[in-house]
């Protein structure tokens, strides 16, 4: 891989995982309402699920997907469905912290990670750095290489996502705030499925 791909993979990676999508709004959630420490097995799984997803859609699973339309749509309907489960439960939170609801509680690192394979943005993001950042040449190599850089890049970019979370805490401390806060993620977590829905 030339200087330049690496620099546009570096800049690619670091745009789509910056950038707000679902992951990137749960986080924000989770940092908000069980502060930064507990939401990190959140931003683990995140790093290590997309990571598996990167591999496996390098080693073909984006071209089984391609000859395989319904497995496609089932992706899809799946992912939808979770992800709007997953906004319902934001939208639906009140606690602040350990101390408020005994359910409420954040994201696991195997359910982040697992959430990485019917996350509609996680799949164009690793379609398109696989299609575009690998070398045929060097099929293994490259895969290994934009996986790598990913998740060296993905992990403090959606970790910054929880820290701002965890700046608002003190203005959200406030019940009402918090309320309409959570219903805000929520609705705007729903949202994101707009661009697969098209």
């Amino acid at each position: 891989m030339s200087a330049e791909v690496f620099i546009a993979l570096l800049v690619f990676s670091f745009v789509t995982s910056v950038t707000p999508g679902p992951n990137n709004l749960m986080l924000l959630a989770s940092g908000v309402n069980f502060g930064f420490v507990r939401t990190v097995p959140h931003v683990l799984g995140i790093a290590v699920g997309f990571a598996s997803l990167l591999i496996a859609v390098g080693l073909g699973l984006g071209a089984l997907l391609v000859a395989y339309p319904q497995v496609h749509l089932a992706l899809k309907v799946s992912g939808a469905a979770y992800l709007l489960y997953l906004a319902w439960r934001i939208a639906m939170s009140r606690a602040v912290g350990a101390n408020g609801q005994g359910r409420a509680r954040p994201m696991t690192f195997l359910e982040a990670a697992a959430f990485q394979w019917v996350n509609p943005k996680a799949w164009v993001m690793a379609i398109t750095a696989m299609a575009v950042y690998t070398n045929p040449q060097e099929p293994f190599l490259s895969i290994l290489l934009v996986t790598l850089t990913f998740t060296l890049v993905n992990f403090p970019s959606v970790s910054v996502w929880a820290g701002f979370g965890l700046a608002l805490r003190g203005f959200l401390s406030d019940p009402v705030r918090l309320k309409w806060f959570n219903i805000a993620m929520g609705i705007s977590l729903a949202a994101t499925l707009w661009p697969m829905l098209q």
